[in-house]
């Protein structure tokens, strides 16, 4: 990580010398006073634009811009009302910058509550006292503190000035939050002879938009230098809050929001690229970087003899697989994920445990030195946001990985941090994304597209008998798949068996399960196999009917689409295949009176089908349900076409079929 910031400096040092205007101060803070409220906020019950919220953001705003020394500032003030005691955690606070070596810090941090007593505003200040300093890492800190004497009705707000002596650091903004906001705006001082790549996410409409230039003139002699001071400020007024959506990626794709990158500046009339503005930079400095490629050749301690027997193996499937489960199960990951190492992976190895690159880092080495061409590659996880292959900005990527291409096959993308993820099987929480890999003796740096094409199954077969008195006595067998087995073994191993039958009965109080087995478990070449013996109590059962719903033991019991509007796309990560199959003997004297009809439903493109078949012969029925879903991923202005695809198609899954009594 030094070295990056290294060469960062080194762009930055012509630009000191000629610095010598300080930036101009905006009247947008002082606007908003600290501390000054107007009654009406203290007296509001309800946000105007969206009624049931917990809390709301009264303002947010920020200006940023190069002081003298041309290090970068920020100015931010922020005001919150809390509405009720759901909206309480509003005021747990947590404000996170890049401590290490200075390279970021924080000064003249203000907070304070304000209640309406007596028709008066009352002032609580935060105790700096209650002010807890986290270091995440050797180069995160975060400031962490909760508000005082908060409660329904409390409008709470801070501020604070973030300092940054990196030129390139440029910080992100958020119009938008969890919960709604009825102002944000950014101001920013940008001298045009700084060229920045701008990744926006802005569909809302501008309640404020306005630029401005001034002459500026620095240094004197052979360093005298004019150029022109843009102000931009960017508002947005009635921001609706972004809940959590079923299938929503992260808040990072999803919330309003814009990006800056510095791709280049012209101290001296001409364009200069900094060490960014291509992959291929950004590649050869993740490969000289002491946190990232200067850890790629360190020995471990007594790693000789497990290279030995990785090489002792036939094939490199074999090596792989060998040295992927020696990692992922004798290296404890800490949580953290980053794409460059904390403590290194010498020391991490030797305590067994460590943040997302030095446990696959230390993965990586054990491979090249077992002879597999694996390479080294930075990805984005699903809840950090999806990488912008257009956008040369290393701090998308937050955790590394090994990948190893394969001709004319499916390649290995390999992270040993989940005990449960499989070495030929690509982490779900990483597709739909890309990621970035290095291969410094070739000097070849490249962004790879992560997906997964093949559809991952799930098969249920289900066989029994019905009683004439309401009760079903019979057998199920599930075989996961993929993503499938992964998430069954992660849950069964996490919450015990028997948490996990309970959870596979999905709360029915009248499904019991007698006997219950799980095989291929450790067998990560296999679909894992449940066998469950079960009984089913058939409710609203009289002397004259049964009724009876065939849909058991699947995951398919509640509609996640029922809300009528959607913010967010959907990202279901893989294609899937979802296979019910039933076959009941029915109790003598018994016909079918009501069996539902055989349908097959398509989605308008095609990308989901659901068919239905039943039959009932010779005192048996016969049910098959078949969803086959073809796309990852559905924008968000196609969800009306989603949303009544999938409660169509739940309705048809929780029909019931009725026996009667001949």
């Amino acid at each position: 990580m030094n070295k990056t910031i290294a060469a960062i400096a080194i762009c930055i040092a012509p630009l000191i010398s000629l610095a010598q205007s300080a930036t101009p101060q905006t009247n947008l803070i002082a606007n908003r006073p600290f501390g000054k409220i107007d009654i009406a906020d203290l007296e509001l019950k309800q946000c105007d634009f969206e009624k049931d919220a917990n809390a709301e953001i009264l303002f947010d705003v920020a200006n940023v811009g190069y002081d003298s020394n041309f290090d970068l500032t920020m100015e931010r003030h922020k005001r919150v009302k809390i509405f009720n005691i759901n909206g309480k955690d509003n005021a747990n606070i947590r404000i996170e910058f890049y401590g290490g070596n200075r390279l970021e810090y924080i000064t003249g941090l203000e907070a304070e509550t304000i209640n309406l007593v007596d028709g008066k505003p009352e002032i609580t200040k935060l105790d700096k006292k209650l002010l807890y300093t986290e270091n995440i890492d050797k180069m995160r800190t975060a400031y962490v503190f909760s508000m005082p004497n908060v409660k329904p009705g409390s409008v709470i707000e801070y501020k604070y000035k973030w300092h940054s002596n990196s030129l390139n650091n440029f910080p992100d903004w958020d119009f938008q939050d969890k919960i709604p906001t009825r102002y944000s705006e950014l101001q920013t001082y940008i001298p045009d002879f700084m060229f920045f790549n701008l990744k926006g996410n802005i569909t809302l409409p501008l309640s404020k938009y306005a630029t401005k230039s001034e002459g500026r003139s620095t240094g004197t002699g052979t360093n005298a230098i004019t150029y022109s001071l843009e102000t931009i400020t960017r508002g947005i007024s009635n921001v609706p809050s972004l809940p959590d959506e079923p299938y929503m990626t992260s808040n990072a794709d999803n919330a309003q929001s814009i990006v800056y990158q510095l791709t280049g500046v012209r101290p001296t009339g001409s364009y200069r690229p900094t060490y960014s503005d291509t992959w291929a930079k950004v590649g050869g400095i993740l490969a000289d970087d002491e946190d990232f490629g200067a850890q790629l050749k360190r020995k471990l301690l007594n790693e000789a003899e497990i290279i030995a027997k990785a090489k002792a193996f036939k094939t490199d499937d074999e090596k792989i697989r060998y040295l992927f489960n020696e990692v992922k199960n004798n290296m404890k990951w800490n949580g953290i994920d980053r794409w460059y190492t904390n403590d290194g992976t010498v020391k991490a190895w030797e305590k067994k445990t460590g943040n997302s690159a030095e446990i696959n880092l230390i993965l990586f080495h054990l491979l090249k030195q077992a002879g597999v061409k694996a390479y080294p590659m930075v990805v984005s996880t699903r809840d950090h946001g999806k990488v912008a292959p257009y956008f040369t900005y290393l701090y998308q990527f937050n955790r590394a990985v090994v990948y190893i291409p394969v001709t004319g096959g499916k390649p290995y993308l390999l992270d040993a941090t989940n005990k449960y993820n499989m070495y030929n099987e690509m982490p779900d929480n990483l597709l739909n994304s890309s990621g970035f890999y290095i291969d410094k003796e070739k000097e070849l740096y490249d962004i790879v597209m992560l997906e997964n094409a093949n559809p991952v199954r799930q098969v249920i077969i289900l066989s029994g008998e019905l009683k004439g008195d309401g009760k079903l006595n019979g057998l199920a067998e599930i075989s996961s798949f993929s993503y499938n087995r992964i998430n069954a073994i992660s849950k069964y191993k996490t919450d015990g068996e028997k948490k996990y039958t309970d959870y596979l009965c999905q709360n029915d109080n009248n499904l019991k399960i007698n006997g219950f087995k799980m095989e291929n478990m450790e067998v990560d070449t296999l679909p894992l196999k449940q066998s469950i013996n079960f009984t089913l109590d058939l409710p609203s059962t009289d002397e004259n009917y049964i009724y009876f719903v065939p849909n058991l033991f699947s995951s398919l019991k509640t509609n996640p689409f029922l809300s009528e509007e959607r913010r967010t796309n959907i990202d279901f990560g893989y294609r899937k295949s979802y296979t019910i199959i039933g076959n009941y003997k029915l109790p003598a004297n018994y016909k079918v009176d009501a069996l539902p009809k055989n349908v097959t439903m398509n989605m308008p493109d095609g990308s989901i089908q659901f068919r239905r078949v039943m039959a009932a012969e010779n005192g048996t029925l016969v049910i098959r349900y078949q969803i086959d879903q073809k796309s990852n991923v559905y924008y968000k202005d196609v969800y009306p076409e989603v949303h009544e695809f999938y409660k169509k198609m739940y309705e048809m899954l929780n029909e019931q079929i009725v026996l009667k009594k001949s």
